[in-house]
């Protein structure tokens, strides 16, 4: 068990009254986390990936919920995504059982969401649960453990089970890339063309850290531009991909329209092009240190809720800044090197443009960026 930096914030929340609903890619530790949370409490477990479960909620009224609950506290509804209509049921229970306190967990932003967001507002408290960050690996193992397991993170990735099996990574994650490849995704959002996806993802795979074009990808994958936007915007609800836009104010020169698109875990980025070569031998190194940088930040942007707006920095000439933020008003920018030279710098263009802080970030300071709460 890691400790997970939003424990304490859902703790703090659960006497509201409100639900607490957890979302987030499979296997990242929502049903571990609400678990430990409730340890010492006598609650009601509903996982609706089992078909009673799915047959009792998917049509029950207020006195039949009542007489399930009985005289529980609190109820978990595991994997709720599974439920149609699942909003309705959750609306009855914060309204009608006053006294019962809800946490719920789903696998995907698809239905789940969607479901929610009318019956529940004003009723829940939100929260996005994505694979061990760096520093929950490093308050639960320490600092000195998790720099030697640095390079692993880099193959491998932070899933829970990744790093609690060392020496069966690899199986573990062609397990959790084919149930996020087909199960969630080719479930829930209505994709009929599982080879399609599965062209697009290596693409994307192989693409880490570049700009993308979607023409040149509907070329490569054989499908029209609107449906590459389409699959990538599945990719992105199901805790696969994100994005990074292109930051653009004053300068004509800017790229202003571009994508950049991560994965939210170098292991299951490198299980889809299979390849888990050591660092010293692959060409990608420089792509995997930033893909592990950048999502690794992106982690600490949302649990932290700093309400950061996070970008890349490019002009025609090919001037650069590799990650670019921007927060109440203040701009920082990142370029990200494995091992910096000394006289590594940002482009005086955008520092000086935008009044911006700069930093480089290399092996030897990297905490500095990904560990907010040093």
């Amino acid at each position: 068990m890691f400790a997970r930096y939003l424990e304490s914030e859902i703790l703090k929340k659960i006497p509201s009254g409100k639900a607490i609903l957890v979302t987030g890619p499979r296997q990242v530790g929502k049903t571990t986390l609400i678990k430990k949370l409730l340890e010492r409490k006598d609650y009601l477990f509903l996982d609706c990936d089992d078909p009673t479960v799915r047959s009792v909620l998917s049509s029950i009224n207020t006195e039949e919920l009542k007489t399930l609950i009985g005289n529980h506290k609190y109820v978990f509804i595991d994997e709720a995504q599974r439920i149609p209509g699942i909003g309705l049921t959750l609306k009855i229970i914060v309204d009608q059982l006053n006294d019962v306190r809800l946490l719920v967990s789903g696998s995907s932003s698809f239905d789940l969401s969607n479901a929610l967001n009318e019956p529940l507002t004003g009723r829940k408290w939100e929260y996005e649960l994505l694979p061990v960050s760096w520093e929950e690996l490093e308050t639960s193992i320490g600092f000195l453990a998790a720099e030697q397991k640095l390079e692993n993170c880099l193959l491998y990735g932070l899933y829970p089970d990744v790093l609690n099996h060392p020496g069966e990574e690899r199986e573990i994650l062609k397990e959790l890339a084919t149930s996020y490849l087909y199960r969630d995704i080719l479930a829930y959002s209505g994709l009929k063309k599982p080879e399609v996806l599965d062209k697009l993802v290596q693409s994307l795979a192989l693409q880490v850290g570049s700009e993308v074009n979607y023409t040149e990808l509907a070329l490569q994958v054989g499908v029209d531009k609107n449906t590459i936007a389409h699959y990538i915007d599945v990719l992105e609800k199901g805790y696969v991909v994100f994005r990074l836009s292109s930051f653009s104010r004053n300068l004509r020169n800017e790229i202003k329209k571009n994508k950049k698109i991560y994965f939210y875990d170098n292991g299951i980025r490198n299980m889809v092009i299979g390849n888990f070569a050591n660092l010293d031998l692959r060409a990608d190194k420089g792509l995997l240190w930033e893909n592990f940088l950048v999502s690794e930040r992106v982690k600490q942007n949302l649990y932290r809720n700093t309400f950061s707006k996070m970008y890349f920095w490019r002009t025609r000439q090919q001037q650069e800044v590799d990650f670019v933020e921007e927060r109440d008003g203040q701009i920082h920018g990142w370029e990200f090197k494995w091992n910096a030279r000394k006289n590594t710098r940002l482009p005086k263009t955008f520092t000086e443009t935008y009044s911006a802080e700069s930093s480089v970030i290399d092996r030897s300071n990297f905490r500095d960026f990904i560990c907010m709460g040093r």
